[in-house]
């Protein structure tokens, strides 16, 4: 039987659904307000944390009355943490997700360290240096240039950065606070997984739970989607050895998706909100062929910005527009950047989402201001 083919709205409000971004999930009826963002933390297998502060965004814009308390306490008591994962970028996750996902992320970690410094560092123990920087950051926890400049002690002649990219590399660092706590400043230091957390990394921890995993948040989706989102390669053979416990579909365009039998797939129709996202969110970033979020056209404003993501705004379930604050004698005004122009309606509803986004931004500012600008 051929295998049904889902619309590209179909694909739309399932990713939406399964983001929080179609309906967010309501604060816990119990009060554990910590377990309500340890959940959605691991149920979006982490938030890209390039930045600070995104993660703060990209939790306001999913969980209803989210507070950046209920963020920044989890990063103090070590309950969450901010380290090197899928991709090889800065991911915000839990503290059991840390230690699971490290090892299975570690072959794309090893890739760009070969590709990025491997010339520099030729001829250098990977291992000795790895040993070396364990012993250095769980001293204390350092920056990278002061990695680098203790490391280049042993090894001179090579660069300091090099050597400290390769300890990046090897071993798990999270980034200690006050680093990304909310209403805090602090220069990024690290120090190992293990030290921070007093547990071992994960020994051997299955691929299959990283599909599977990665379908609950971002399915329906093909093998190509999950290499993008992780960075891995050859997961066709997991995504084959789960193939019996999966439904498969097929795009317009007859590309084959996989996804768990129980998760929501919601009929086309239903209205997607208008939201404001973060900037750098995976949302916009998982998946090879990302038409279910955002057109090709509008891909390439978002991704000429001199390497920064901005905050995004989806309108009818689609990016639609780019969103920043900025702040000056006291007030804080949202600036809206669209892509092209809008209907009332719709101005409206973005604009209603701004000021609950600096209602949680700016709330003690003298004056908020919300415009919209023209696309450059």
């Amino acid at each position: 039987m051929p295998a049904e083919v889902l619309s590209l709205l179909a694909l739309n409000r399932a990713l939406l659904d399964r983001q929080l971004l179609l309906r967010q999930r309501p604060p816990p009826a119990d009060g554990a307000r910590d377990a309500w963002v340890i959940e959605t933390v691991e149920h979006l297998v982490g938030l890209q944390a390039q930045a600070p502060f995104p993660p703060y965004y990209g939790l306001w814009s999913r969980l209803a009355g989210f507070r950046p308390d209920d963020l920044a306490e989890l990063i103090t008591g070590r309950r969450v943490v901010r380290i090197a994962l899928m991709r090889g970028t800065i991911h915000l996750v839990s503290a059991r997700d840390c230690l699971m996902l490290r090892p299975l992320i570690q072959p794309v970690l090893d890739r760009g360290l070969s590709l990025g410094f491997g010339k520099q560092i030729a001829g250098v123990g990977t291992g000795e240096v790895a040993a070396a920087g364990r012993a250095l950051v769980e001293d204390a926890p350092r920056t990278f240039s002061e990695l680098g400049a203790l490391l280049a002690r042993r090894w001179p002649g090579r660069p300091p950065a090099a050597l400290a990219q390769a300890v990046r590399a090897l071993v798990p660092l999270v980034q200690v606070p006050p680093r990304a706590v909310w209403g805090a400043a602090g220069q990024s230091a690290h120090t190992s997984a293990e030290s921070w957390l007093g547990r071992p990394l994960a020994s051997s921890p299955p691929a299959d739970q990283l599909v599977t995993r990665y379908l609950a948040a971002f399915g329906p989706a093909g093998v190509r989607d999950v290499q993008a989102w992780s960075g891995l390669t050859r997961l066709r053979e997991v995504v084959d050895r789960l193939r019996p416990g999966l439904r498969t579909f097929r795009d317009e365009h007859g590309t084959e998706l996989f996804d768990l039998p129980g998760a929501p797939r919601p009929d086309p129709a239903t209205p997607a909100p208008a939201r404001l996202v973060a900037e750098f969110d995976n949302l916009l970033l998982s998946h090879a062929d990302r038409s279910r979020i955002i057109s090709e056209q509008n891909r390439k404003r978002l991704f000429t910005r001199n390497g920064i993501f901005p905050g995004t705004v989806l309108l009818r379930g689609f990016a639609a527009g780019t969103w920043r604050i900025a702040r000056s004698r006291g007030a804080a005004g949202l600036i809206i950047e669209l892509f092209e122009p809008i209907a009332a309606p719709d101005r409206a509803a973005v604009a209603s989402e701004g000021e609950r986004l600096l209602a949680f931004a700016a709330p003690d500012a003298g004056a908020h201001d919300i415009r919209f600008a023209p696309a450059a």
